[in-house]
């Protein structure tokens, strides 16, 4: 049997990168996925045909994750729409790098609404119907840089750092009804993003990782997917790295 086969789950950012490699391999693995974009529409249309193929129902909404009305609002149609949610996946997040003596304030909030209140709020919203059914995953996305910092990143790293006491924190707070609470660090991944950079600055981050290579969306993805399974059923409260080795 598949590893997800009849769970309901939402994805937040779900277009591209790492959200669209684990929207695709909880499909793969039984799923039926509701997911979320922003601005990306007709990507978000793509990956709900994409998924459907997979032969799961699957939905994308356009919603912003950092809005409390809108992640209420996506719960009440995702479990109108499905029957129920057994998995949240609080993937949504933002960059907006610059030296601390040159980030503006527009920029630190930009990242702390769209990385760390966007999990307070859909882990907020999900809690009536994962209470109501007394289990649950949540699994939010978290970073090496919000355990190691990173300069030029204070914002980032903030935001990151806050999802790792958060996580910890509604494990304690709801461990007792059967809903598990995890985070997921990913290191260098390579993504759209990474593969505009530099490759020298690439190579020299490489250099620092044991494995000597990038990660992959679908080794994160794969990640994920355990977590929201039955097979980590005892596991709760942590902080799991996916890095290469880069953070140990």
């Amino acid at each position: 049997m598949k590893l997800l086969t009849g769970k309901v789950a939402i994805i937040t950012g779900a277009s591209r990168g790492i959200g669209r490699a684990i929207a695709t391999k909880f499909a793969e693995e039984g799923a039926n996925v509701a997911f979320t974009f922003l601005s990306s529409v007709e990507k978000g249309k793509e990956l709900e045909k994409e998924l459907a193929a997979l032969g799961v129902k699957a939905k994308g909404f356009q919603s912003d994750a950092a809005s409390s009305k809108a992640c209420e609002e996506l719960v009440t149609a995702v479990v109108a729409e499905f029957g129920a949610v057994d998995v949240l996946v609080n993937n949504a997040g933002i960059t907006r790098d610059n030296l601390l003596m040159r980030m503006t304030e527009a920029q630190w909030d930009e990242v702390i609404n769209a990385n760390l209140k966007s999990v307070f709020n859909l882990t907020k919203a999900i809690q009536r119907p994962m209470l109501k059914a007394k289990k649950g995953s949540i699994i939010n996305m978290t970073s090496v840089v919000g355990i190691e910092g990173n300069a030029g990143q204070s914002n980032y790293a903030a935001s990151k750092a806050g999802i790792i006491g958060f996580t910890k924190s509604i494990a304690q707070e709801l461990g007792s009804r059967n809903i598990r609470s995890n985070a997921v660090a990913p290191g260098f991944i390579e993504t759209e993003m990474t593969a505009s950079l530099d490759t020298r600055i690439k190579e020299g981050w490489i250099e620092d990782i044991p494995l000597r290579r990038t990660g992959t969306t679908e080794e994160v993805a794969d990640l994920v997917v355990f977590l929201a399974s039955d097979n980590s059923s005892y596991i709760t409260g942590q902080v799991v790295s996916i890095c290469g080795g880069m953070h140990t």
